[in-house]
């Protein structure tokens, strides 16, 4: 069996302890709740601190929970509001579609999936919740980069590989496609990403009209696509379900 590795319980013990009960407590307080020495005690906090999960008042010199902790518990918090106002439109997007559906968000340089749902078939599929896309091939990686600032930085700073021969890779090309991008409201990949596969995403807004995902259908190119363009009925419904989920989201109207 693994072993826990004891500084990092000793850091989780402390963000409990200053989680709960007084509001700041003073070093020797610290120490002496979770049985440590001092020093020991004072080293980890100053990790925390420096990672900003600890913050530490100038005047009394008490240590309280950081601004980083707040960040990514908010994080947490958004993406499983999210995920739970999706489920109802993300189903009925997957029966009007025929296709798989997925709900993605920005997460480091990379389209993090928080939802999947199946093709309405009896097809053999794999559940990818948890699996990552890249943000300049993958329809919702395009729409992220259109319209949210930080994965718009991601994808300029993050090495743009080729998958496929229609992969575009120059980032004036990939702009262009951003603009184009949220002139006409989604995104398209036909084959950027992986050869027979299509996809059209739309952003997710929410109640300070900031994008906080995106929702995109996926299948194959001779689905989704007639007469070498995207079906307009299908680009429609993703569009519906993105704006669905962004008024229960409190966005309002798009």
């Amino acid at each position: 069996m693994a072993r826990n590795i004891q500084s990092l319980e000793r850091a989780a013990a402390m963000l409990r302890l200053l989680a709960g009960g007084e509001r700041r407590l003073g070093l020797s307080d610290i120490a002496s709740s979770l049985g440590l020495a001092k020093g020991t005690a004072h080293g980890i906090l100053r990790t925390l601190q420096q990672e900003g999960f600890v913050e530490q008042d100038d005047t009394s010199g008490r240590y309280q929970l950081g601004a980083e902790l707040l960040r990514l518990g908010t994080t947490y918090l958004d993406v499983h509001e999210l995920r739970a106002r999706a489920l109802v439109w993300t189903d009925d997007l997957a029966r009007s579609s025929g296709e798989s559906v997925h709900l993605g968000v920005l997460h480091q340089q990379g389209v993090l999936i928080v939802h999947h749902v199946f093709r309405p078939d009896d097809s053999r599929q794999v559940l990818e919740i948890g699996v990552m896309q890249p943000l300049h091939s993958t329809a919702l990686g395009k729409v992220l980069s259109a319209y949210d600032p930080v994965a718009h930085s991601e994808a300029l700073e993050t090495e743009r590989k080729a998958f496929t021969d229609r992969t575009v890779c120059e980032w004036d090309a990939f702009e262009h496609l951003l603009d184009i991008t949220r002139a006409r409201g989604y995104a398209a990949d036909v084959e950027e990403t992986w050869e027979g596969v299509a996809s059209i995403a739309a952003p997710i807004h929410d109640r300070r009209r900031m994008p906080v995902g995106a929702v995109g259908i996926t299948g194959a190119v001779e689905r989704l696509c007639r007469d070498g363009e995207l079906r307009p009925e299908l680009i429609a419904a993703v569009r519906d379900c993105a704006r669905a989920v962004s008024r229960d989201l409190g966005a309002g109207r798009f």
